[in-house]
């Protein structure tokens, strides 16, 4: 059972690569460098891991910002890895404004992800569990669907299965479409924030209700400035639309026959609750655990009462659908 608690942790733990993890790169089959970075699992030789979780994170994200909850699984006992994806934070760019994030499809990255977990879940130890925050979720929930990859269990932190906009639902592929085809592609969506109409400063306010936490995004893009990605392309607008169509098709999520858990805020401003709830529903084994205007967008870096329960539920998700197969 999961009985180490995730308490918040200092700066230090935050704020630094841990000695017992090993940062290096994967080579996807076209020879892309992919960033990772692995803890081995229990310290002692003597104790078998929990099992092995691989965490994706978001669009613009990296996975520095998930280093306390990534270090946390690593104190229960799990190996854990985390991966960049293509063409943001440390695994270079699409567009040659490095600012701009953009694509070449989504299904790109599900292939990447196909391909690593191909052999990541070749060498670690089962149960092996697939956590996907945002887009990270998107992308995890659309590989196990289109059956690439086939996990334990299945995690969704505030999965991009919709976007919260003015455009309505069925309008937005070809209203993304226009916006390409009456200018450059490769232009910003928007300017700043995380959505069109965001200002910097009201970004944070999306994210989370932690100032802490949201303080050690800058850290690390301060730090490390290839981290730093700002807005998407219409290009990416375009393409992420057709890929959450592409997950709307009948048949697709309902094939999905491993157990999913979905944590997700009513009122996320970035990702659409109602989208998040009718995909779950069509799911055969998912569970939804919702959270009010306590919680913003990033639930793992959000509060402490917030990210407790989250972690809480977590824990007791996976104690019962993936137990240890070793019990120490």
């Amino acid at each position: 059972m999961a009985d180490t608690p995730h308490p918040k942790a200092p700066e230090t733990v935050r704020r630094a690569i841990p000695d017992h993890a090993l940062e290096s790169v994967w080579r996807a089959p076209d020879r892309f460098a992919i960033r990772r970075i692995d803890w081995s699992g229990r310290q002692r030789d003597d104790e078998a891991p929990r099992g092995s979780l691989l965490f994706l994170p978001g669009r613009a994200d990296f996975y520095e910002k998930y280093l306390e909850t990534l270090d946390g699984w690593h104190r229960q006992g799990w190996r854990v890895t985390a991966l960049d994806w293509r063409w943001q934070a440390g695994s270079g760019r699409y567009h040659r404004d490095s600012r701009i994030g953009g694509t070449h499809d989504f299904a790109t990255w599900v292939n990447d992800l196909a391909d690593f977990w191909a052999s990541w879940a070749a060498a670690s130890p089962g149960p092996r569990v697939l956590v996907g925050h945002s887009m990270g979720g998107h992308l995890a929930l659309r590989a196990v669907a289109e059956a690439k990859m086939r996990p334990d269990a299945l995690v969704l932190s505030a999965p991009m299965l919709g976007f919260v906009t003015p455009v309505p639902e069925r309008l937005q592929p070809a209203f993304a479409r226009f916006m390409c085809r009456i200018g450059d592609s490769a232009r910003p969506a928007w300017k700043d924030g995380e959505r069109p109409g965001d200002s910097a400063a009201k970004r944070g306010l999306s994210l989370t209700h932690d100032a802490d936490r949201y303080a050690d995004e800058a850290w690390w893009r301060e730090r490390r400035p290839e981290l730093d990605l700002g807005p998407a392309s219409w290009d990416w607008v375009r393409k992420a639309s057709e890929s959450v169509m592409r997950l709307a098709e009948p048949g697709l999520i309902e094939s999905v026959d491993v157990p999913v858990l979905t944590l997700a805020a009513r009122h996320d401003a970035l990702v659409s609750w109602p989208a998040i709830a009718r995909a779950v529903a069509r799911l055969p084994h998912g569970e939804l655990v919702e959270f009010g205007r306590e919680a913003a967008h990033e639930l793992l870096r959000e509060a402490d009462p917030v990210r407790e329960r989250v972690l809480a539920q977590i824990d007791c998700f996976l104690d019962r659908v993936a137990p240890p197969r070793f019990p120490s």
